[in-house]
């Protein structure tokens, strides 16, 4: 369950604490209860945050060497910081993102994604397949991102899969050798990193004033680019395949009885793209009447939390706009709560507003697959054809094994027509 928490076993019955070993046979106690787990994260006292970005499976010499080796450091910022600083440089990020400047995002946003979507529905209407994950939705969060925080200026391929790294290195279950080939390439992008936040204006030059470290300015870059942009490319993802199966819900878009708002609610809480979360636990306690032990950790199954009955009376069932939908925990909550959710709803507003049409009468030749990780989804691809145009040879079937995306992410995917090709070559400039 750990490392696939979004799979069968989210739906099936759970004690409201559990728990679970992992891997290496480290215990974990994994809290399914949607009131449970808004009580750990509302207290980050009892249960701190200095866990959340730990790897899972502990890096070895070999690994930390190539890190240090990179001057790789991830001191206490954002989503792991207890600490007195936390306040101060989380507000200097949500200001950076506040809703004002977020709002002002959306025609360009719109008209970039009706640039995508025609070139998708002219390839359906052609019979060709299109991949809604590498064509549409993979460095679309990272375009945003960059019009309202200067980055360094690196090619979004190089981007996409510093974070996908990232990801995999401090989330997945891992082998050494698989290790020690990830900390290279996180390595690698973390200098580009040091570099920019020494010398970098706007969110890099704010921290700097402010008397933050170096090493704090890395960190918050960092995290911003892993979590920032990565898990709203694999939301969009999820999403658009999930509505794949939901005709009435798409019928209802069409008709304008169903809210856009409400879709995208409804899919952060059955298709939250960070199924867990992770806490450690600063003194003994107990918690829904189970005993927790102090520097015990703790997984918040936020995917799990979004199916309570308790919250939703129709937990396992799309239905935007149902009591409780909003009540879901996909960005947190408490002192650590997602700065950057404003941006990840209007990216998924937009998105479903002007790509949903693209879902009627297809079929999927190519559904999502997401690899073993403790808290990100992940998703590889999502491709789609015009179900008149499949033949009886198609692409990849859906249940086939998967395969390495081989252009998800890079430059050229992202790029969808001259206009597109300017803004994806690097980050800068977007």
């Amino acid at each position: 369950m750990l490392f696939r928490g979004w799979e069968e076993t989210v739906d099936r019955p759970w004690p409201d604490v559990a728990t679970v070993a992992d891997h290496l046979g480290v215990p974990h106690l994994v809290v399914t209860r949607h009131a449970l787990v808004r009580q750990v994260l509302a207290d980050p006292v009892t249960f701190r945050p200095d866990n959340a970005l730990d790897a899972v499976t502990p890096l070895p010499v070999a690994a930390l060497r190539v890190l240090a080796g990179h001057r790789f450091r991830l001191p206490p910022t954002l989503a792991n910081n207890s600490g007195a600083s936390h306040p101060e440089i989380r507000a200097i990020v949500a200001d950076a993102l506040h809703p004002d400047r977020v709002a002002a995002q959306r025609p360009w946003l719109t008209g970039l994604v009706r640039r995508r979507v025609a070139g998708l529905t002219a390839a359906l209407d052609a019979g060709e397949p299109a991949d809604l994950y590498a064509d549409l939705a993979a460095d679309l969060p990272l375009l945003v991102l960059a019009r309202l925080v200067e980055l360094p200026d690196a090619p979004v391929g190089a981007v996409k899969d510093f974070a996908r790294a990232a990801l995999e290195l401090f989330w997945a279950p891992l082998d050494a050798d698989r290790q020690l080939a990830l900390a290279a390439q996180v390595g690698r992008f973390h200098t580009v990193l040091r570099d920019f936040a020494a010398t970098g204006g706007g969110l890099a030059a704010r921290l700097r004033s402010a008397g933050h470290s170096p090493d704090v300015v890395v960190g918050a870059l960092f995290f911003l680019l892993v979590a920032g942009q990565e898990t709203t490319s694999q939301f969009l993802t999820l999403l658009l395949h999930r509505l794949t199966a939901e005709p009435a819900v798409r019928a209802g878009l069409r008709a304008g009885t169903v809210d856009v708002a409400d879709v995208v609610e409804e899919g952060l809480r059955l298709e939250p793209p960070i199924v867990t979360w992770r806490r450690v636990a600063a003194v003994d306690t107990t918690l829904g009447g189970t005993a927790v032990p102090a520097g015990r950790s703790v997984v918040l199954w936020l995917a799990r939390a979004g199916r309570d009955p308790a919250v939703v009376p129709a937990p396992a069932e799309f239905r935007p706009g149902q009591r409780g939908s909003r009540r879901h925990l996909a960005f947190g909550a408490g002192a650590h709560r997602c700065v950057g959710a404003q941006l990840a709803r209007l990216e998924a507003a937009v998105v479903v507003a002007e790509a949903a049409p693209l879902l009627d009468g297809v079929t999927v030749l190519r559904p999502p697959w997401c690899p073993d990780n403790l808290t990100f989804r992940m998703p590889d691809a999502f491709v789609i054809q015009r179900a008149a145009a499949v033949t009886a040879k198609p692409v990849e079937a859906a249940g086939a094994e998967p395969v390495e995306a081989t252009g998800a992410g890079s430059v050229e995917a992202a790029a969808g027509g001259p206009a597109e090709a300017a803004a994806a070559g690097a980050v800068a400039g977007t």
